[in-house]
């Protein structure tokens, strides 16, 4: 068994080095990946034209999450750089306010929209109607087709790592708490089928039913509330071996929750990279077993970027990758620094 464990650990690193070398080499056509560098890698902005007299729409159903305010300070603050107007609309969680928010910029009649997030089975129609008025479309974060470009980190790849990183560290065999709340969302749609696609291969790791739901607002005292519900009912230390979720803000609760009965044996995992847990993930004391760290101020800017070659006349692709890194126990002391340190954190000690 030990040998096994060592080689699945090394597959893992393996594939999580190929993935993202790959990864960044589709950021515009071929940056370094993060991964290589060990420090986050910034978006491509030699030769983006102006946007001098440029109004751009933003619509965002969010910005209380730290990456959902990153993303959104990226795109302003690059549209202003690039000499444009921004016109920004943060729709507080509400469905309706966006959908609100996206007429009121169809009526104001900008030279591009981008949009940020929100539920895309709700939105895709009011997606369509700006298409449809003839104004370009960008997104960050939601794949639709109506988008001429979506700013993203690789969730395919990410989805991926994350799961294998799981799997490795659980030794591929016992029972998985899984939060799925927000399959509506495409980045949580598509990480969570990559979390089933890999599972598929490991039958002896066990998602327990009923799935746990992820819930905004509250999503930390619900996720703690949940798993300390289920660590009740499963309290043998073996019973479950990891949570995942499909992003971090759920992570940081369910850590909580499981550092506070003592079962650290119990490791958590999710994407996005928000500073509090990767604090977390670069504690060795702590039950955060690893994160994908993404860039969402290089999204948000990459996507003002786009817009600025598509107004000017250049092609742009159906979608940008800004690299991300996945941050683990072991690998921390190396990969974490970077991301503390632009949210103003302290490094883990080397």
């Amino acid at each position: 068994m030990t040998q096994f464990l060592k080689t699945a650990k090394a597959r893992a690193r393996l594939s999580a080095t190929v993935a993202m070398v790959a990864l960044g080499a589709c950021v515009f056509g071929g940056a370094a990946s993060a991964q290589d560098t060990k420090a986050p890698a910034a978006a491509a902005s030699a030769d983006v034209p102006s946007l001098a007299g440029k109004r751009v729409g933003i619509t965002a159903i969010g910005t209380d999450h730290h990456w959902d305010l990153m993303a959104y300070q990226g795109a302003i603050n690059e549209i202003k750089r690039l000499g444009g107007e921004p016109i920004a609309l943060d729709a507080g969680r509400k469905d309706q306010q966006q959908i609100a928010h996206i007429q009121t910029l169809i009526a104001q009649k900008p030279d591009a929209i981008i949009d940020m997030l929100g539920n895309v089975d709700v939105l895709n129609p009011w997606l369509k109607r700006i298409r449809d008025a003839g104004i370009p479309l960008f997104t960050i974060d939601t794949a639709t087709p109506y988008t001429l470009n979506n700013s993203t980190s690789n969730n395919f790849a990410l989805g991926s790592e994350v799961a294998l990183q799981m799997v490795s560290d659980m030794g591929s065999e016992g029972n998985v708490l899984v939060f799925n709340g927000f399959y509506s969302v495409p980045v949580c749609k598509i990480r969570y089928d990559q979390l089933k696609y890999v599972l598929s291969f490991y039958p002896n790791v066990k998602i327990i039913e009923p799935e746990l739901r992820d819930v905004i607002p509250n999503t930390v005292q619900s996720a703690y509330s949940q798993v300390q519900d289920m660590l009740t009912k499963y309290p043998e230390k073996g019973s479950i071996k990891s949570v995942w979720a499909c992003w971090d803000i759920p992570q940081v609760g369910a850590t909580q929750a499981i550092e506070a009965a003592g079962r650290t044996e119990i490791k958590t995992y999710a994407i996005d990279g928000t500073p509090d847990v990767v604090k977390m993930v670069a504690d060795p004391n702590s039950a955060a077993g690893a994160v994908g760290a993404q860039q969402p101020s290089e999204i948000g800017k990459a996507s003002a970027q786009n817009v600025a070659r598509y107004l000017a006349g250049q092609k742009v692709a159906p979608f940008t990758f800004v690299p991300a890194v996945m941050i683990t126990k072991e690998n921390a002391k190396d990969t974490a620094a970077p991301f503390l340190a632009a949210a103003g954190g302290e490094a883990p000690a080397k």
